[in-house]
């Protein structure tokens, strides 16, 4: 199984998933990480590139994320891609806590694309 997390400086995941800085993708093997790899962003919004496609293509099946909004959330699914929302903090700290089974989904999407736009969830 593979993981996405969005990054931004400092290993902390990023607030607003479409516009991170890259993301991580952690390859998973007994409940263990194998590997981690960095993968561009592409420019612009999550929901209107192609993210979910070359998630999908190279096996990602779960995203752990701060805010994403809903149609990105669908556009993820549609590519058999979980998304577990509202996430804070060090990406591996989060992706280890998943794997422990102590990280939840916040329940909570983003509502808005205007310019500067941040989350207060």
């Amino acid at each position: 199984m593979k993981i996405a997390v969005p990054v931004k400086d400092n290993n902390q995941i990023d607030a607003h998933f479409g516009h991170c800085a890259f993301y991580q993708i952690y390859e998973i093997s007994s409940n263990q990480v194998v590997s981690v790899t960095k993968m561009d962003s592409p420019q612009g919004c999550g929901c209107k590139s192609n993210i979910a496609e070359v998630f999908e293509q190279e096996g990602v099946k779960l995203m752990i994320a701060g805010g994403i909004g809903d149609g990105a959330i669908q556009k993820l699914n549609t590519h058999g891609i979980s998304v577990v929302r509202n996430c804070t903090g060090d990406v591996t700290e989060l992706v280890t806590r998943y794997l422990d089974g102590d990280l939840k989904d916040g329940g909570h999407t983003c509502n808005a694309h205007a310019e500067g736009h941040t989350c207060n969830h």
